[in-house]
């Protein structure tokens, strides 16, 4: 394939970004629905791809589409590649550009938010793996550890499928990929859907407290657009553009990071073939067993991220790096990923693996709206609702998603629910939605020949969570505990 090309692969995917933002600009379901224009986008290339204008083609024998549609076999096989390597920019850049905060304010902030995040992470893969048991195996016939793609579609989003691409490939269920990414659109759109009419149940009913009514949004908030009298900075100058330009500094910091998130890995890899990888290794046996090689980068991207600022924090650097920057290159590298993972989603596959697409799509619904309206207010003791939306938002689609629907519901910032979801993504982020538990349990449920060892640790966390959420959600109303959200409301 010639670089000429690839180079042409990479203009028109964002020439299909405009079209995605031309039609949420221009079509009011799309607008009411809150899709991000890169969901738009993908559904766009993904009709005019192969899978649906090829598929025409082949049928009514028009030959120039049905090589692939409007676009041509190498276009296509670009834009594959192209979400396994975005994915690590992403997740390198969450936790650059913010000082890190100091462990006592975060433990006390962020504590019943833990309880809650690490619920839905952890329940997704106990409903999941029940409904592979229960459903998927025996009526099905399909392996029961599929019911663990719920927790890396929902709670990991598009941007989690596309990096697990390549770890199922492997492991010989490459199939899997796309059917992880039809799930998170699933969850991405229910969890818009869902997240805004729980928002304007809350308000009729007296359960938000920050909204006393809901107000249309206006077209500009619609269109995804900022109004004339809105002044919005993307970012800070951090260094001198004569010495360099701030966005390349930026640029270079974030590849620092994933190299970093490398060298981890190839080290865990190393040990891992030392203690059990290989045959006859200490713990090895005959075959040896692997686990830890079938771990992506992404994951260790944000931990050399994490890396670098607590080196820049500690040596008084912390300024070279702009947090707004750093988002706008997340949200760059995530809105191409998207595009990408979803203009190449197989059709074929889902059709294949219909059975667990919608028993997963049901399950995963129904748990993640059981936590929000039931769960979720006997474990926050404050702002309930403003809080626990955002996590709603995260657990079917992406951090963007619960942050829109907090927007939602909290639209001029005025409680400690932004602040409170911030410092539980510290802990969150690092395990779930992606996260290092995401990476290893579907590889270790294929490595045990059961779901049981994912399955047994992931009830007992959940059991845990849950109960000491509510223990201290009772522990504070009572007088036994003290929230620093509740004393801060009522001063």
């Amino acid at each position: 394939m010639s670089p000429q090309a690839i180079g042409f692969a990479i203009v028109l995917l964002a020439t299909v970004m405009l079209v995605g933002k031309y039609l949420r600009v221009r079509v009011p379901l799309i607008q009411r629905l809150l899709l991000p224009s890169s969901i738009v986008a993908g559904f766009v290339a993904l009709l005019a791809g192969p899978e649906v204008l090829g598929r025409i083609g082949e049928a009514t024998g028009i030959d120039w589409l049905a090589d692939g549609g409007v676009f041509s076999e190498d276009i296509v096989s670009v834009w594959k590649t192209l979400p396994g390597l975005l994915i690590s920019v992403v997740f390198a850049t969450l936790f650059l550009g913010a000082p890190l905060p100091k462990i006592g304010r975060v433990v006390k902030m962020a504590g019943p938010q833990l309880s809650i995040g690490a619920a839905y992470g952890s329940g997704q893969y106990v409903v999941g793996l029940l409904a592979g048991v229960l459903i998927l195996a025996p009526l099905f016939h399909l392996e029961p550890f599929i019911g663990g793609l719920l927790e890396v579609s929902f709670e990991g989003g598009h941007g989690t499928a596309a990096g697990m691409a390549p770890a199922f490939e492997e492991m010989g269920y490459g199939e899997l990929g796309d059917l992880s990414l039809a799930l998170a659109t699933v969850g991405l759109v229910s969890g818009i859907v869902i997240g805004v009419a729980v928002i304007n149940w809350g308000v009729r009913t007296g359960r938000t407290e920050v909204l006393d009514k809901i107000e249309d949004q206006s077209p500009a908030e619609l269109q995804g657009l900022y109004s004339d009298n809105e002044t919005v900075y993307a970012g800070k100058m951090t260094s001198r553009p004569s010495s360099i330009e701030p966005l390349t500094l930026h640029v270079a910091i974030i590849g620092l990071a994933i190299i970093i998130g490398w060298l981890i890995l190839q080290g865990l890899v190393l040990l891992e073939d030392w203690l059990w990888g290989q045959p006859d290794s200490v713990w090895g046996g005959d075959e040896g067993v692997t686990l830890l090689g079938y771990v992506p980068l992404f994951p260790l991207a944000m931990l050399g991220g994490v890396i670098i600022q607590f080196f820049l924090d500690r040596t008084g650097r912390s300024q070279l790096v702009d947090a707004q920057l750093m988002q706008r290159i997340q949200g760059l590298a995530l809105d191409i990923l998207i595009v990408a993972a979803l203009a190449t989603i197989s059709l074929q596959v889902i059709a294949d693996y219909w059975q667990a697409f919608v028993v997963l799509s049901i399950v995963g619904i129904i748990f993640c709206t059981v936590m929000l309206v039931y769960f979720t207010p006997r474990v926050i003791p404050k702002f309930w609702l403003e809080r626990g939306i955002a996590d709603f938002g995260q657990s079917m689609g992406v951090t963007a998603t619960g942050l829109a629907l907090l927007k939602v519901a909290d639209p001029d910032d005025q409680s400690p629910a932004l602040e409170a979801f911030g410092y539980k993504q510290l802990f969150f982020e690092p395990i779930f939605g992606g996260g290092l538990i995401t990476a290893i349990a579907i590889p270790a449920m294929v490595a045990a020949g059961n779901v049981w060892v994912v399955f047994i640790p992931m009830l007992i966390l959940f059991i845990v969570a849950l109960g000491a959420g509510m223990y201290y959600r009772r522990g504070v109303a009572s007088g036994k505990f003290t929230d620093p959200i509740v004393e801060e409301a009522k001063d």
